[in-house]
């Protein structure tokens, strides 16, 4: 992150605390202040996540949602106007939380590292698929637990809300529940070395999935990656498929169930005979699911 913000203190910030300074008569905030690194980071990283949340979630939307989805009984009235309210309402408290970590990193505490053959080439490689393996874990565990009686109802429930998905659910969350599903991404630099462009590539890969998996258009089936199809059985049945990007961690622990046939098919799973299957199914499910989560 030190060469992103080198390059924004350069051309934005450096500006931008001169003309503060020179408005308030006072001293500009050297770039080593910590009260200005804070505040340049929750501002950087707001303007990122916000900007790539609309940018991303948009293009999906306009070019790949299967809009047809909108007809489904358990859409809701309003419901991509309603994702996108809760995700702007969660993304500033996500963003707060998460300067500390970007500090650390900025300050020297973390294992990121600049030169390219540092550890070898090969190792780049080997450190980005540690990299999703040791989130995919995490998160796989950290999304189980938050389906937890004592935690789903404070903290879960409101993303589930969103049964039937559009691209703009993939950061509609209560804020603490997205802060705690982002922490091993935050996490994984301080366990094991990864080089600094390999780190920023895969903190934006790990947002475009995130809006992958809630894009509704399932391109593939493969049995071991969690895509759309993966992650919509998550959202239609709730105690199934916890995990990111693999369905690794779900098949160890017992919690994978196969999407039907019927997901990958257009015409069948917009088919109303289809959709009001899953509708019963959910109208049948949900109040023991939902009891067992709220006692």
């Amino acid at each position: 992150m030190d060469v992103v913000m080198e390059y924004m203190d350069t051309y934005v910030f450096d500006g931008v605390y001169n003309q503060a300074a020179a408005l308030t008569s006072t001293t500009p905030l050297p770039r080593d202040s910590l009260l200005r690194q804070s505040l340049s980071l929750f501002v950087f990283i707001y303007a990122y996540i916000v900007a790539f949340y609309f940018g991303t979630a948009g293009l999906s939307y306009r070019y790949i949602y299967d809009k047809k989805q909108e007809l489904h009984p358990k859409f809701l009235p309003r419901q991509k106007l309603l994702e996108m309210a809760c995700a702007s309402r969660a993304l500033p408290t996500i963003t707060l939380m998460t300067v500390p970590w970007i500090l650390a990193e900025l300050h020297g505490y973390s294992m990121v590292y600049k030169e390219w053959s540092k550890f070898g080439y090969v190792y780049l490689g080997v450190s980005a698929a540690m990299f999703i393996l040791f989130t995919d874990f995490c998160i796989y565990w950290v999304h189980r637990l938050q389906h937890h009686p004592l935690v789903y109802a404070k903290c879960h429930k409101l993303h589930h809300k969103w049964i039937v998905c559009t691209p703009y659910a993939s950061h509609a969350f209560h804020p603490v529940d997205g802060y705690l599903q982002s922490l091993p991404y935050h996490m994984a630099v301080f366990i094991f070395p990864m080089h600094e462009y390999v780190y920023l590539a895969l903190f934006a890969f790990v947002n475009v999935w995130s809006v992958m998996i809630h894009d509704g258009e399932y391109m593939a089936s493969n049995a071991l990656v969690n895509g759309a199809a993966h992650h919509t059985v998550h959202h239609l049945y709730f105690n199934y498929n916890y995990g990111q990007f693999t369905t690794l961690f779900d098949r160890l622990f017992n919690t994978y169930r196969k999407p039907s046939q019927e997901i990958y098919d257009r015409s069948r799973r917009n088919s109303k005979t289809v959709q009001a299957a899953q509708a019963q199914d959910i109208d049948t499910a949900l109040p023991t699911l939902e009891n067992k989560k709220t006692q």
